[in-house]
Parts: structure tokens; C-alpha cells; sequence
């Protein structure tokens, strides 16, 4: 039996954010157990360092997670930012997609949905509110509010159960949610590990937390150096579509398509709109609005031929060789550690980007499987680190696409050592809106290679001068072995009494003196992970 259009179209219905991702929360990345709960502390801790450094604090986070029964959990996340006021709480823990992050800047996150994707995610395991507690300061005056609610997933917007003043000695948001079909690990995607892994990127933080066994670890933090806070850089030409042009022109208070251009795109003159309006023969001194597809198309054509500067780098703030150094030692305590930020570069023509990487030898580097050390990859995007999707992402290729053995690694997967990449971006090209991979761009993988070869070749460097120095104390040994023998001996057959020879033992049997110049400390080389081959680039 045939149905009427207007029958079929009685159960036509529109969603909200909020009930969008209520019945795809994998989306958001809440798939699995283990993964859901580290998502949930990347998301918190995100946020806590975002807020923080905005407003010129150092971080400092205190996370406690107590065991209620197997697989539910109660999270209480406190941080010394500047706090949220009142009328906000609400909307940045309860109405998906918004937040104060939609711009062209560097930043942790840009989709305004971390934490009301938190608070969805335990209102949809427990039933349970979410309860916080906020300090900021009104003008001079330290307030303080707590106040308990749920997510209205109908209406996108929070429902606030209960709201009295709370008493707070400083700034600050602490928040307790409770979870179930979640899990704690100690794996390498577990929420133990995302902690430690922040703590690289990002050593101006101080993070404390306690374990739902009740262990307390507190890491401390390596420098107090607050890193600037990056500025907010315009779209570059190469950069942009039709479409972005056309969206430009409806939301602009501009009155003429050329003051448009000069305002809202980096490296773009008077002199190149003249160019452009030369060329298409569009007349770009009228109204914004009247401006068609079809010449957007053309606009946005000539810019793919036309040369222009890079796009302006000022707006990217990398950690920095020597802060990524502190982290690294701070947390692996290596014997051996190596970093290098590489100048900025762009992708798709018009997308500017800085690779870091960092590698680290001996101490606790690289991580246990079994009663074996395994090489570690420690994948980041914006100081954030990247947990899952190793396999699909364009850092995790770049790495295994590198011949190893030229940089006297036998086997990458097996050698004890710590390989940490971090991408800065205002745009980082994810592959997913779980943003736990970056897309393969041609350029981005050059980048990572080049960067991971170079402090690779600094390994090598150190392997070769240790393994050399093993040797020359080895040759030493066998004089301290030998050489009272042979002078016994040699005094037996020429009869004379034995001569003291503990001063020429000194001099054969002192420290080479290479381990002196590179402050080497003897140990156990794993020669069945490290050979001596040369870098013959």
C-alpha cells in the first residue's frame, strides 16, 4: 500500500546538539570503556590548562577518582584557573557547541564540546547530576557559587536542580561527575598514561592524583615558564574555499568586496586585490553581499595561481627543544635526551605548522611489555596528547617510514627508547571529530621525518661514543690484568726483586677519557636493540 507524502513526512523530526551526540556519543570519542574515561580526563584537563594560561596561572590540577563498584566511578576535577561565573557554568558544561574557541588561533580545542560532552556522558551512564563548584572573582570581590544540574538534551541547554553561595578561598572550578561502563587502566591508553604524557607537553603544569586503589602521585612541574599565549592570525589566501569567501561576504560589516579581502585575509594588499579584479575582471568595490558563487570560485582559483608570502607565523606557539627537554626529563629521567623545533611550514599552501620532536635513551624511556622495554611513541597535537588511533595517524607513518638501522636502532618497535612528535597548528588537519590522528598531508609527513632523523643522528652520536668507550675500558682491564703478571714474571727471570708498579697501572687503567666529555656513566647496552652501523647519509 502506496503512503501519501504528507503521511510519511508526520514523523520528520529535528535533533539538537545534544541529542545528536546522545546517540552517537562514539563521536565524540566515547567508545569503549577505557577509552571513554581518558577522554573524559582529556577533556577536563584540556580545558583546566586552557583556562589557566589564558589567564596568565600557572596550572595546577588536583584529580581524585574513587571506585564505586566495577566500572562506576566518582570524578572530582579541581583546577586554580580563573573560574567561571555564574552565568556561564551552564553553558559551557551543558549546551554543545559553544565556548569561546571558534577562532583561527592555536589552540588544545575548537569544537566546544568538550565538557558537555563529559557531563552527557554521565548523565547517560549514571542518571546522576553533575555538581560544581566555582570560583572567580566580580571586579575586585572573590565569589563563589555551587550549583547542581543536568543536561536538557531537548532544548541544548542546562537544568539546574540547586544553586546556593559557596565559600572559596581563591579561583577555580571543581567539578564531580560519576560514570558507569567506563574503566581505569594503567595501560598505554589509559587515563594514568594521558596524565603522564601531558606532563611532557606541557611542564609549567603541576598535576595531583589519586588513584581509585587510593596511590597519590603527584607530578611536579619542570619549569615555571607560562608559555605566551598565541594570537589569533587571519585565514591565508591558499587557505580558503568559495564558500568561505561567500560566508565571509554575508557575516561581514565591510562595505565593499575589496575592503572584505584586506581585512580578512593575511597577505593581502591593496596592490594584489587591484590584481585580482584586473584579471577576473570582477568589480570588487561593490557591496559584499552582492558578491556571486561563481565569482567566488574565480577569485579563489587566481589565489592558487598567485604567489604569495607564507602565511604570518607569529601566531603559533611551539613548546620549545628546551621546555620539551624538561618534560622529558622531569617524567622518563633518560640518560640520554635529544630535541629539536623545526622552523614553520605549510600545508594545502596556505596552513602553517611547526613539528617538534624529542627522543630519550636509557632511564625509564620507552615501555615495558612483559619483562621487555619497547620503543614508546608519544604522539601530540598542540601540546595535547593523541592516545588512540596510533595506526591511521600521518606522525605514527612518518616514524616507521625512516630507516632505524642508520641511526643504530635495529628495530624501532623494539628498542628502548621514547620518540615524542608534537604538531602546532591553528588548524590541525584531524582525521576524525575524536581528533586522535592527524591526516597524512605530504607536507606534514616530510616534516616529522626530517625532525626525527635529525635527533636520531644525536642517538647515534651518544650509542657510538658509549659503545666506543665500553671498548677502550675493556682494553683497559686486560692491562690491569695482565701487566703485575708480566712484571712478576720479568722480575723472576732477571732476578731482582718485584718493582712497584701501581703508578703505571694509573696510567693504563685510567677513565677514558670520552666518558669525561660527554659525562657517560657506564651501563648495559642492549646490543640486541642497538647496533653500530654509521649514518652514511
Amino acid at each position: 500500500m502506496e503512503r501519501e507524502a504528507s503521511e510519511l513526512f508526520e514523523e520528520f523530526k529535528e535533533l539538537t546538539a545534544s541529542e545528536f551526540f546522545r546517540r552517537n556519543k562514539q563521536m565524540l570519542g566515547f567508545s569503549g570503556k577505557i577509552r571513554s574515561l581518558t577522554m573524559v580526563f582529556h577533556e577536563l584537563i584540556t580545558n583546566s590548562l586552557d583556562a589557566a594560561e589564558e589567564a596568565g596561572i600557572q596550572p595546577e590540577i588536583s584529580i581524585d577518582l574513587k571506585r564505586v563498584d566495577k566500572d562506576h566511578y566518582i570524578l572530582y576535577h579541581m583546577d586554580n584557573g580563573p573560574g567561571i561565573p555564574e552565568d556561564f557554568i551552564t553553558k559551557v558544561y551543558c549546551t554543545m557547541f559553544a565556548g569561546s574557541k571558534f577562532r583561527n588561533i592555536q589552540s588544545r580545542g575548537q569544537q566546544g564540546l568538550g565538557c558537555s560532552g563529559c557531563v552527557l556522558l554521565s548523565q547517560m551512564t549514571t542518571g546522576k547530576p553533575a555538581r560544581v563548584i566555582s570560583g572567580y572573582k566580580k571586579g575586585e570581590k572573590l565569589q563563589g557559587v555551587e550549583m547542581t544540574f543536568k543536561m536538557d538534551v531537548k532544548t541544548n541547554k542546562g537544568l539546574i536542580l540547586d544553586r546556593k553561595p559557596a565559600e572559596v578561598t581563591s579561583t577555580g572550578v571543581a567539578i564531580e561527575l560519576q560514570f558507569k561502563d567506563v574503566s581505569y587502566s594503567l595501560s598505554e591508553q589509559g587515563a594514568f598514561e594521558y596524565i603522564r604524557r601531558s606532563m611532557i607537553a606541557n611542564p609549567h603544569a603541576k598535576i595531583t592524583f589519586r588513584d581509585p586503589t587510593g596511590h597519590k602521585y603527584i607530578f611536579e612541574r619542570a619549569t615555571d615558564v607560562i608559555p605566551p599565549l598565541p594570537k589569533e592570525v587571519l585565514p591565508h589566501p591558499r587557505g580558503v574555499t568559495a564558500d568561505d569567501l561567500i560566508f565571509m561576504a554575508k557575516h561581514t560589516d565591510k562595505r565593499r568586496f575589496r575592503s572584505l579581502l584586506t581585512s580578512s585575509l593575511s597577505r593581502m594588499s591593496t596592490k594584489r586585490v587591484n590584481e585580482i579584479q584586473e584579471i577576473t575582471k570582477i568589480d570588487l568595490n561593490k557591496r559584499p553581499k552582492d558578491m556571486k558563487w561563481d565569482e567566488a570560485e574565480r577569485i579563489v582559483e587566481l589565489f592558487a595561481q598567485m604567489d604569495f608570502m607564507a602565511p604570518p607565523t607569529s601566531g603559533l606557539i611551539p613548546i620549545g627543544k628546551v621546555q620539551i627537554e624538561k618534560g622529558i626529563r622531569e617524567i622518563l629521567e633518560p640518560e640520554f635526551v635529544a630535541t629539536t623545533t623545526r622552523k614553520p611550514k605549510t600545508y594545502r599552501g596556505g596552513v602553517s605548522f611547526v613539528i617538534e620532536a624529542g627522543i630519550s635513551y636509557g632511564g625509564n624511556s620507552g615501555r615495558v611489555v612483559g619483562e621487555q622495554k619497547r620503543a614508546e611513541i608519544m604522539r601530540f597535537a598542540n601540546r595535547v596528547p593523541l592516545s588512540f588511533d596510533q595506526g591511521s595517524c600521518a606522525i605514527t607513518e612518518a616514524l616507521k617510514s625512516i630507516d632505524w638501522k642508520r641511526y643504530g636502532i635495529r628495530d624501532l618497535e623494539n628498542a628502548p627508547i621514547t620518540v615524542f612528535v608534537n604538531i602546532v597548528s591553528t588548524n590541525v588537519p584531524y582525521l576524525s571529530t575524536g581528533k586522535q590522528s592527524v591526516a597524512p598531508e605530504e607536507e606534514i609527513l616530510h616534516e616529522v621525518r626530517q625532525a626525527t632523523m635529525k635527533i636520531a643522528r644525536s642517538l647515534q652520536k651518544y650509542i657510538n661514543a658509549k659503545r666506543a668507550a665500553k671498548d677502550e675500558e675493556m682494553r683497559s682491564k686486560i692491562f690491569e690484568t695482565y701487566v703485575p703478571v708480566i712484571m712478576r714474571e720479568a722480575a723472576l727471570l732477571a732476578g731482582k726483586d718485584v718493582p712497584e708498579y701501581e703508578h703505571i697501572l694509573a696510567k693504563v687503567t685510567r677513565r677514558p677519557k670520552i666518558l669525561d666529555e660527554m659525562d657517560i656513566d657506564l651501563g648495559e647496552l642492549a646490543d640486541d636493540d642497538i647496533v653500530g652501523e654509521k649514518d652514511d647519509e
